[in-house]
């Protein structure tokens, strides 16, 4: 009886920070290609 009654735990919420952190990441990931990909273009010119 016990085991049949395990609660289903919802999914957790990502915490604002979790989330502000994560999109911070992504920006500093697009800055570090972008600057690569125009150091690229300044070898060519």
């Amino acid at each position: 009886m016990a085991a049949k009654q395990i609660k289903k735990q919802a999914p957790r919420r990502r915490s604002k920070r979790e989330r502000r952190l994560k999109i911070v990441i992504y920006i500093m990931i697009l800055a570090m290609v972008l600057s690569s990909l125009t150091t690229g273009l300044v070898m060519f010119l």
